[in-house]
């Protein structure tokens, strides 16, 4: 056997030994996570750099393995409704360094990490830490800025670093044309509803994992109720100014000409009608991110 045949032996037996040390040791995680949290924080492989550095030129990889089980860690704490995702960062950011263009980490793992347990991991600083070293290695990447402009607004109600976010991904080549609007939007504007859905419906739109979509297309329903809500309580107290006396069914606010027929919300069921001029949805567990008391005021 040659040298040259020898050093590929080597390389791939020891390619095989690493994969198996990362199962190992991801098995050993998920075996203790039942007996003692505590024990699953430091039962871990480390640094990226430390892995990249043993991966004998299959970094990318192995990026590809720690983005899977990235997203099984996420998503097995959301089914469970976990108020805590500590070992989600570490992964993505393990992931990212051994694959610094692995945008679909950057994108997507942000999003896992700025939204608010049992949703997400409820750290926005770190989706801004790890968007932030995406952009660092894919500058050329318009949707990174989308995506920390996002965490910005809706997270960290932080307008002018979103601001920021929007007109820097503006100036980048081939950046759709509404990250200006966008950008523009958050100098005009604190937060609103529509903003928020636009945004959302940006994430809809520049993500392919199915967690964050459907996370996207629960936000995008519980925003438009709460505009319909809000509409429809004016209507019901114009009636009540008109006639002095609360609605009790929508068929009056029809004849009375304030509306065009019942209202339904996005999931087709009609809206209820409460007391002294209270409007809700019919089945909640629909609207995830309604909050009964801001639309009580």
């Amino acid at each position: 056997m040659n040298q040259s045949r020898k050093t590929i032996v080597i390389a791939s037996v020891l390619l095989v030994v690493l994969f198996a040390g990362a199962i190992v040791a991801l098995q050993k995680i998920d075996s203790a996570r039942g007996k003692d949290a505590a024990i699953e924080e430091v039962l871990y492989l480390p640094s990226g750099k430390t892995v990249k550095r043993l991966s004998l030129g299959y970094s990318s990889l192995l990026a590809v393995v720690y983005w899977t089980r990235a997203v099984q860690y996420f998503g097995n704490r959301h089914l469970q409704d976990s108020k805590r995702y500590d070992l989600l960062y570490p992964l993505l950011d393990i992931t990212t360094d051994l694959d610094p263009q692995l945008v679909v980490a950057y994108q997507t793992g942000s999003i896992f990490l700025c939204q608010s347990p049992p949703n997400g991991a409820g750290e926005p600083d770190k989706a801004v830490a790890l968007l932030e070293k995406g952009i660092v290695a894919n500058p050329e990447v318009w949707r990174m800025y989308f995506t920390l402009g996002f965490v910005h607004y809706l997270e960290r109600k932080d307008y002018k670093a979103a601001e920021q976010a929007f007109r820097k991904g503006s100036e980048v080549p081939g950046a759709l044309p509404w990250m200006r609007t966008m950008a523009a939007r958050m100098a005009e504007h604190a937060q609103d509803i529509e903003t928020a859905m636009l945004l959302w419906r940006g994430i809809y739109e520049t993500t392919h994992d199915k967690n964050v979509r459907d996370g996207a297309v629960k936000h995008l329903a519980s925003l438009q109720a709460e505009i319909d809500m809000r509409e429809l309580r004016i209507r019901v107290r114009t009636y009540h100014e008109k006639k002095g006396v609360w609605p009790t069914t929508w068929t009056e606010l029809v004849r009375a000409g304030l509306l065009g027929g019942v209202p339904v919300d996005p999931a087709g069921q009609i809206y209820k009608l409460l007391p002294e001029g209270g409007v809700w949805v019919e089945d909640p567990s629909q609207f995830p991110f309604l909050d009964q008391a801001a639309l009580a005021n």
